[in-house]
This record gives structure tokens, C-alpha cells and sequence, in this order.
């Protein structure tokens, strides 16, 4: 009476069963004719592992081991023999072991692995994201500038725009706020996302802005700066958060020093233009206190050197 419901679990496996046995002998003559094919192949010298790499023959090898003392600790309990005491098992736990401790070496490699064997496969490819590394001469090229001088420095920030164009699809990182990642993006999607800036770029420029100033009802803002100061204060604002936050300092280029230079100069001829009673005034006043203190200067010359 207490076998009785064992016997019925076992005739409602009974069909799950044999379908799992019939997959694994449909399975097992398939691997045997593959395996047959490489044997053939092997043996007719078509597969040559001479110029591979005998961490992966290794790996393999000890694989197969471990499948081979598998199926006999199955064979041995599916025949109902024990397999206490038996030297396979001692097997299998040196081959599980050797395995566990190579995989970190296997992860290391995999990445490298994977593209030699898709350009074998599928060829090599100009634009293939993958096919970027480290070009040691560049280094070499950094360290001899560095060698040589700040006079070479001019020279590598007038080369900057050069390099950037060289340069281009590299992802850089930024060095001032942090930005979203498009290293795996698409060539339709960047265009995409290059016309929805540029769109974005021109309706936020200063014309628009006057425009929308002139021609819209919405209240206007007065500012005491300009545009151009406006875009210098924040472009330090940023520089100066991110010093602070990082207690370091930005090196400032040669083109953003003519930049900022170029954008100071605009917006101070920009409100003396506009500020028509402060030019009236001020003006001539500084000019001639000028003309005063230098004549001073050189009369004052003269009666030192007659003295």
C-alpha cells in the first residue's frame, strides 16, 4: 500500500522519459557523425592546430576528459554498479577544479577570442568599431613633444582642429560634466542626433532670440551683460565647479584664449555702442587725462636729464 503511489509517479514520468531518450539518441548520432567528419579531417591534415593557441587545446582536452569519466560514473550507475572508491571520481574533481581555476584566464581571453574568429569568418572591415587598439606610436609622439619644449605646445594646440578630424568616431571622454555614451550608436542614428542638435543650436542662437524678442508678445528680459559675457560666465562657472569639485586645474588652450579674448572684445564694443551717454561723457575725459599723465612723464624726463 505504501508503494502503491511510487508506482503511479513512475508510470506518469514514464512518457517524459523516453522522449528524453530519444532526443539523447538523436543528439548522440549527431555528435558521433560530426566527430567522425573531424577524425577524417585530422587525419587528412585539413585541420591543423600548430599556429593555434594551447590554452584553449588545453581546456578542450581536459572538456573531453570530463565527459569521457561522466559518461562512465552514468554508465556504472545506470547498470546499478557502485562507484564509491572509483578512480574517476577522483578524476572528475581534479578536471572540475583545473577548470574552475581557469576561468578567469578564459574571461580575459574570450573578447579577443570571439574577434579573431568573426574577422575569420566574416572578414575584415575599415569602419568595424572592434578593430580600434592602442597605436603605440602615438604615445611615442606625445612623449617626444614633451621633450622638446613649450614652443612645440603652440604648435600642437594650432594642430588641435586637424586632430579632431583625424580622430573622428573615437570616443573621448568629457572632461567638464558628463554626457551620455554614443560609442554604440549608429550611423543613421548620429545623424539623427547631429540634425536635432544643430536644429536645437539655431533656434536657441542670439537672431532667434531677437526675433522671437520682436515679433512674440511674451515679456521681455532685461540683462544688465550681453549675450557674449552671459556665454563666458557660464563656460567659467563650469570650469570653476569643476576645480572645486575636483581640486584641480583645467589648462586653458590657445584657442580658448583667443575665443574668450574675441567674445570680451565683442561685447564691450557692443554696449559702448549702444550706452551712447557714457561714451559722450567718459570718453574724451579718460583720453585727455591720459594725454596729461604722459606729458608729464616726458617733461619731467627732459628736467632730470638737464639736472
Amino acid at each position: 500500500m505504501v508503494q502503491a503511489p511510487d508506482i503511479e509517479m513512475g508510470h506518469r514520468d514514464l512518457p517524459e522519459a523516453l522522449v528524453l531518450l530519444n532526443e539523447m539518441n538523436v543528439s548522440a548520432q549527431h555528435v558521433a557523425s560530426l566527430v567522425d567528419n573531424m577524425i577524417e579531417k585530422v587525419r587528412n591534415g585539413e585541420l591543423s592546430t600548430d599556429q593555434g593557441l594551447s590554452f584553449l587545446e588545453m581546456k578542450y582536452n581536459m572538456l573531453l576528459s570530463y565527459l569521457i569519466n561522466l559518461t562512465y560514473v552514468v554508465l556504472r550507475k545506470c547498470s546499478g554498479e557502485k562507484i564509491e572508491g572509483d578512480p574517476c571520481i577522483d578524476r572528475l574533481i581534479e578536471i572540475r577544479t583545473v577548470l574552475e581555476k581557469i576561468r578567469p584566464i578564459d574571461h580575459k581571453l574570450k573578447y579577443q577570442i570571439d574577434k579573431l574568429v568573426k574577422s575569420a569568418v566574416t572578414g575584415t572591415n575599415a569602419g568595424d568599431l572592434t578593430a580600434f587598439k592602442a597605436n603605440p606610436d602615438n604615445l611615442m609622439g606625445t612623449g617626444q613633444l614633451g621633450v622638446e619644449g613649450s614652443e612645440d605646445s603652440d604648435e600642437e594646440e594650432d594642430s588641435e582642429k586637424k586632430d579632431q578630424k583625424s580622430k573622428h568616431g573615437i570616443y573621448v571622454p568629457p572632461k567638464l560634466s558628463a554626457v551620455h555614451y554614443t560609442g554604440d550608436e549608429t550611423s543613421k542614428e548620429r545623424n539623427k542626433r547631429l540634425e536635432e542638435k544643430s536644429k536645437k543650436h539655431a533656434l536657441s542662437s542670439s537672431i532667434m532670440q531677437d526675433l522671437r524678442e520682436e515679433y512674440l508678445d511674451s515679456p521681455v528680459e532685461v540683462k544688465g551683460a550681453s549675450r557674449a559675457q552671459q556665454v563666458i560666465s557660464k563656460q567659467q562657472q563650469e570650469r570653476q565647479e569643476y576645480e572645486e569639485e575636483y581640486m584641480t586645474r583645467l589648462p586653458v588652450s590657445k584657442s580658448e584664449k583667443h575665443k574668450g579674448r574675441h567674445l570680451t572684445t565683442l561685447g564691450s564694443l557692443g554696449d559702448e555702442i549702444t550706452d551712447f551717454g557714457s561714451s559722450k561723457q567718459g570718453g574724451g575725459g579718460r583720453k585727455r587725462k591720459q594725454k596729461h599723465a604722459k606729458s608729464k612723464g616726458k617733461s619731467f624726463k627732459k628736467k632730470a636729464k638737464f639736472h
